[in-house]
Parts: structure tokens; sequence; C-alpha cells
């Protein structure tokens, strides 16, 4: 027999969800390359944000001065032979039409090659940087964009890919945010109207040529599109609806700080060092849906990376391993449930699900996390649902403090793709109710 026919049947028979899971990988590829996914274990920490303001979003103007800065981890002994490259896509993220030479000038695949060995740690790793728009390649056009990373120039061996936009400042985009004017949101919501005045840019059809997309908190996965205005007056659109508008407002973050592993700060219950990790403990978690407002400075779900017994950030934070703990008497059925936030790519995975635990009765789990300050949430995956909830474990408040990102999308007879011709950041705290 061939070997290498003999080394696969070895591997079906006594692995049987290794042809699963290729399969799956090979069925999801084209959906998870347009998300922020990571594909690989070793690669942690992946932040991508203006450079110099790391809890930025990442979005930049076209043909500005502005650069976004990629960073991430590898935890391996050697020097990965690492590519990146982008794709561009319509509002909806699906890859639009146009080909590299349109929207990329310079070379559309360059290999990354800024790195550093992590220092003093209990977990070796390497720390990568990128910024772009650089010498080798920078952006032709506007619109949804996606970074993607891989290895040994094989753009079917991706590391990770993530999500950024490019904006021109083309149109003036106005938001506020007010108390809800249904009943029945007025307690546990924010809606949010827009103004799009395009005095400096003619648009012929707004109701056709026009999508509007709302992210809160650079959340995507509930993002709210308009295809259609409320009204138009004066060479302004307005979007202005009853319900589609309305966001939960959710609560402050949950939020833990392991800049130290010497100290136990606040909700940290324990700290343990068993080769190869620490181990951090929190203090166990409760339901807040039931709590009235409580209002705490967070990070919108974001964290940033520090260390208290060291100098450089990237190079000497540790990894660690942190147990979160979510007691509840009963499990909740066939519903999911997990941590999230930055800290899971804003996505339901494997890593960060929890498990029910009979005796303890709570939900468990753990993520392997480089020191820092998180902030995070429990949400639950409703069966059958596409969107999870937040709002089952932690509750919803009109007062919660949000950010809300507006992007305006152009789209013209002839035009060939959605350009991003304005964008706005608004928060709830600067906005009357």
């Amino acid at each position: 027999m061939n070997f290498r026919i003999y080394f696969l049947f070895l591997i079906l028979v006594f692995n049987p969800n290794y042809t699963l899971r290729s399969q799956n990988l090979s069925e999801n590829y084209d959906s998870l390359i347009h998300t922020n996914h990571t594909f690989v274990n070793n690669i942690k920490t992946i932040q991508l944000h203006k450079n110099g303001w790391e809890l930025s979003y990442p979005i930049l103007e076209l043909n500005s001065s502005e650069k976004l800065l990629l960073s991430f981890d590898d935890l391996a002994d050697e020097v990965g032979d690492y590519y990146y490259t982008f794709i561009h896509c319509d509002a909806g993220w699906n890859t639009s039409d146009l080909i590299e030479t349109d929207f990329l000038e310079g070379f559309p695949e360059n290999q990354i090659t800024n790195y550093k060995y992590s220092f003093n740690t209990t977990v070796k790793y390497i720390h990568y940087k990128l910024e772009f728009p650089n010498d080798d390649i920078q952006f032709r056009n506007s619109g949804n964009y996606i970074l993607l990373v891989y290895k040994n120039f094989n753009k079917e061996e991706p590391l990770f890919t993530r999500r950024f936009l490019v904006y021109e400042n083309l149109v003036d985009v106005r938001a506020s945010i007010i108390r809800p004017t249904i009943t029945k949101f007025r307690d546990t919501g924010q809606e949010i109207e827009i103004s799009v005045k395009h005095l400096r840019y003619d648009i012929l059809d707004p109701y056709s040529d026009i999508k509007v997309v709302v992210s809160q908190n650079g959340r995507w996965d509930n993002a709210v599109k308009f295809d259609k205005p409320s009204f138009i007056r004066n060479r302004e659109i307005v979007y202005d609806f009853d319900r589609k508008n309305i966001f939960y407002g959710g609560s402050e973050y949950r939020y833990f700080d392991i800049k130290s592993i010497r100290y136990q700060t606040e909700y940290i219950r324990t700290i343990d060092f068993m080769h190869p990790n620490y181990h951090i403990g929190l203090y166990p978690s409760k339901s807040k849906a039931s709590l009235s407002y409580f209002f705490d400075q967070d990070l919108n779900g974001k964290y940033y990376i520090r260390i208290q017994e060291g100098v450089n950030n990237d190079t000497e934070a540790d990894y660690v391993k942190v147990y979160f703990t979510l007691t509840i008497d009963y499990p909740l059925g066939t519903n999911d449930i997990y941590v999230f936030g930055a800290l899971s790519d804003w996505a339901c995975k494997a890593d960060n699900h929890m498990i029910y635990n009979f005796d303890t009765r709570a939900y468990e789990g753990s993520l392997l996390l480089k020191q820092g300050y998180y902030n995070y949430e429990y949400i639950v995956k409703e069966k059958g649902k596409v969107v999870a909830n937040n709002i089952l474990i932690e509750g919803s408040h009109f007062e919660t403090e949000n950010d809300y990102l507006v992007f305006v999308y152009y789209q013209g007879s002839g035009t060939r793709y959605d350009r991003l011709i304005g964008t706005v950041m608004v928060n709830t705290l600067s906005n009357p109710r």
C-alpha cells in the first residue's frame, strides 16, 4: 500500500474528527475570512488601532497621514515566515468587484519583518508589529477592508483576519443619542438619530445610492444597516426610525486588572504558579440583569496591555491563565454562555465558551491572556439565534455609556464599489437624553 494513503487511513481510523475539521475549515473559510477571526491557536493578543492611540477604532482617512498599527504575539520559539495582504469589501463585508490594482498601490503581498522576542516571561513568545499604509503598500479607494495575515506566502494558510475601514471626508455626518420614544425601550434602549448633509458632494438618488451602517462599541455582529432614509430635506438625508435605530444599552462592562502577578487587585481572588503558567482566579460573578444601573468608567469592551513589574509592555508582559466563574443556580437549558468582548474577538468560540459545573452550581471557563487591563461581559448564545444576547445576564439601561460609530456608503450609477464617504463616532455621555 502507498505510504501516504496508509498514513491518511491511520488518521481517519484513529481520529474520526480529522475529516470533519478539515471540511468545516474549507466550508467556513469564505465566511470566516471576512470577519475578525484567528485560525491558529499559537497567535494571541491581536490588536489593530490608530498608531499612537491604542484604544481607538481601526478607521483611517484616505490619503491622510493617519496610519494603523497591528500587533500580535506568536507563542513560538522561531520566527515565522508571515505575510499580509488586503481584501476590499462592500458595505456588508463581502468581497467587492474591485481587483487588487484598483484599490491597492504598491506590492499587494508583503512580509512582516518587525519582531522582538519576549524577555523574562514564563511563556515564551515573539511579538510582531506592522504599520500601514507604508512604503510598500497604500490604498487607492475608500471602503471596508480585511487585513489578511498568512504564512509561507500561501493565503490558504491564514493566521488571522482583521476588519478596518478607510473613509473619505465628503459629507457631514451627525448623530445624537436620545431616550427611545417607544415606551417598551425607554428604560433599556438607546435611540440614535442620524443626519447626512451633502453640501460638498452630489448624491442624485439618496434612496438607492446611500447605505448607512451603525456599530455599537465597534461590535459588528449586531450592527444595523439602513438602506432607506426616513426623509430628505435641503441636501440633508435623515434616518429617524421608531424601532430599527434602537440599541439595547446594556450595562457597563465588568473588568479585571492583571498588570501585576504579585498583588491581588480588585476582583482577583487567587494567584498561583503551576508550571508553565501563572493561574489567576477571578472572584465568582453573578447576573446583573435585575440590578439597578451603576456607572463605572469602562473601556467599552476593549483591553490594553500593561505590566507593572517591567519596562516594555510588548515583550515583558507575561501570559497567564485567567479563570472565570458565573454563579447561576441552574444551567440555561440548551443555551451557551461565553466570556465576551475584545478579548474574544467579539465572537463566540470554543476558547471563550463556558461549561456548567453542577458541583459548584456555576458556569466556568478560562482564557490565556497577556498581562493588562481587561473589559468583558457574559453573553448568551440562544439556540437558533444568530446574534448573541448580552441582556439576559448583564441587563440593560438607557443610561449606559456606549460608543456608536456611523458609516455612510455611496454607490451611484457607474460606481463599482461601496465608497465610504463619511463617518462619525458619538458617545452617549456627550449627548443629551
